[in-house]
């Protein structure tokens, strides 16, 4: 029974200090990673945005595990000179609430965006969405026809894959995995794991020079990122597969642009399939590019936005 009662104060004692250190953790990142914009609030969830520059609109969307920052790094300079430009953090992701415990399907992350530009007064932008973002772009498209004037979809996932749901994302997902692995990694983690990993979804190409330090490893790592991000990635190919209909009633203009090097969203299962589905969509194979076409080429992705609010008449 001592032992037992032994064992049990050190179980208590190592998960205190673990909720401490995850606790430090977070408040060290958002010390050291301040929120960059402003925030905007829709029925009760608080959006996190930044947004600058004069002229037509541009809403970019970032993928899985990120945050705008992705795009404040380099794009947002690139375009703020013609284009109002507004990137927001997806819900749970960054410094946007939570809207639930049960993570934020496609469509209603697509719903809250579409609000929180109808609050910031921008009506028919130009929809970028890279990765996971690109199918919350579509999710917007397709759900509110009146919305986006033109879409450009980065590597975006849009199809779906046979390969099965990960070990790591399965565990997170899981409601165990919730309540005792996040928190564990959350304190246990350092950030350097997360940036370690970074030239990985860059291949082949390096990431760029200072990238890894700005993005912000430490938000990634936050209990409420983990645990929505899991939520997002388990629940988005049963999501996409309920959207694929829906793409050939697309009226809009519509760039793709996709890496043929890409590894983690691949262009024969997405990118293809999808620019035969929607009529008048432009796909532009990008040779030897990985997964982050905005850092690998931002003028082609620049000059594809461009087209978009030509063709939409913004321009």
């Amino acid at each position: 029974m001592k032992f037992l009662l032994a064992m049990g104060l050190l179980l208590a004692l190592a998960w205190g200090v673990t909720l401490w250190k995850a606790g430090r953790h977070e408040a060290q990142a958002r010390s050291t990673y301040p929120p960059l914009g402003s925030f905007v609030t829709v029925n009760g969830v608080r959006v996190h945005y930044l947004q600058q520059g004069q002229g037509p609109d541009v809403v970019l969307i970032h993928g899985a595990s990120g945050n705008l920052r992705d795009f404040s790094f380099d794009l947002m300079d690139r375009l703020s000179d013609r284009y109002r430009v507004t990137a927001f953090d997806r819900p749970g992701l960054g410094y946007s609430d939570r809207l639930d415990r049960d993570g934020a399907t496609i469509f209603e992350q697509a719903d809250l965006l579409a609000d929180a530009a109808m609050a910031l007064g921008i009506e028919n932008p130009v929809v970028l969405g890279h990765s996971y973002g690109g199918a919350v772009a579509l999710a917007w498209a397709t759900r509110h026809r009146d919305g986006p004037a033109a879409l450009v979809l980065l590597a975006a996932a849009s199809h779906p894959w046979d390969t099965p749901l990960s070990t790591y994302y399965k565990v997170l997902s899981h409601p165990l995995g919730q309540r005792l692995a996040v928190p564990a990694l959350t304190a246990w983690v350092p950030d350097h794991v997360v940036t370690d990993t970074i030239d990985s979804i860059f291949a082949p190409q390096d990431s760029p020079e200072g990238y890894a330090e700005y993005i912000g490893a430490g938000l990634t790592l936050q209990r409420s990122a983990l645990r929505e991000n899991a939520l997002q990635r388990a629940s988005i190919l049963d999501e996409i597969t309920r959207m694929l209909p829906d793409y050939a009633t697309l009226d809009l203009p519509v760039e793709i642009l996709h890496g043929t090097a890409d590894t983690t969203v691949w262009l024969s299962i997405h990118s293809e399939p999808l620019a035969q589905q929607i009529e008048g969509a432009n796909l532009v194979r990008m040779e030897g590019v990985g997964h982050s076409p905005h850092h690998a080429e931002p003028r082609t992705v620049t000059n594809a936005i461009d087209r978009a609010a030509i063709r939409a008449g913004l321009r």
